[in-house]
């Protein structure tokens, strides 16, 4: 194994034992997904086109990508949080790959990710939503819900080591959470004004979302949506890909410019 991957795994395996450590936080985060079904599913569903069963259906892969984007979030945090406590600055003064550091926060955010998806997954479950499309369309709608949380969180690790303090970092973290209501994540965009909606379907949440209700065949594409919507996973993947591409190696310089 090369050093720079042993480097990647120590990471990693540091950002698990964070998580095992604080697993009040860990089981808060879980849950919020599975509380906004449950209440959105038989609150909202009531008052919209696509109620009860037919609107929980809608919703949950909403749900997932709006999870997947609170990478943004998790990510800029827990970066503001190592590197204002001095934890970045000792990492710095060892032998360790400028890009493990970066990188293993994200693989471990993704581990997280995957396993924290079982109780929203479950709960979807108990209240009528199913997959209805094939199983390859199911296995690609989890690789791009996947690949969107690694390109957020990257995000959400240069925004939290450019960040002034913690403070600023978990407000602006907070902030994001605005971010699926602009989107079809929830509601259909059709019905928005003509700017709201524009504005919508250019959110990469948008794309991601449509993605995954075509591939686990909950919903059809959209007509006369923006391209990113109406070609939903080709329009996923270069918001992925560009975000990761633009992110990640900033993430990785600023981690290695001193102080």
């Amino acid at each position: 194994m090369s050093a720079s991957a042993y480097d990647g795994l120590a990471m990693t395996g540091r950002q698990l034992r964070r998580v095992r450590n604080n697993p009040g936080l860990a089981v808060l985060t879980q849950l919020m997904p599975v509380n906004m079904l449950l209440f959105f599913g038989y609150v909202f569903g009531s008052a919209l086109a696509v109620p009860g069963r037919e609107y929980r259906s809608f919703l949950v892969p909403g749900l997932l990508v709006a999870r997947a984007a609170g990478g943004l979030m998790n990510g800029m945090f827990q970066a503001a949080q190592d590197t204002h406590r001095g934890v970045k600055d000792r990492f710095r003064t060892m032998p360790v790959s400028r890009a493990a550091v970066p990188l293993g926060q994200a693989v471990a955010d993704l581990l997280v990710t995957t396993v924290g998806a079982v109780p929203l997954l479950l709960t979807g479950l108990a209240v009528g939503w199913r997959i209805e499309g094939s199983a390859a369309g199911a296995a690609g709608a989890v690789g791009l819900l996947l690949l969107f949380r690694f390109a957020c969180t990257c995000a959400g690790i240069l925004l939290g080591l450019l960040s002034r303090s913690e403070e600023a970092a978990g407000q602006l973290g907070a902030a994001s959470f605005v971010l699926p209501l602009l989107s079809n994540a929830y509601i259909p965009t059709g019905n928005l004004p003509g700017w709201l909606r524009t504005l919508a379907e250019w959110n990469p949440i948008s794309a991601v979302t449509t993605a995954l209700r075509d591939l686990f065949g909950n919903a059809p594409v959209p007509e006369g949506a923006a391209w990113p919507v109406a070609h939903p996973v080709a329009g996923s993947l270069a918001w992925s890909l560009a975000l990761t591409a633009v992110f990640l190696p900033l993430a990785v310089r600023r981690y290695a410019r001193a102080e």
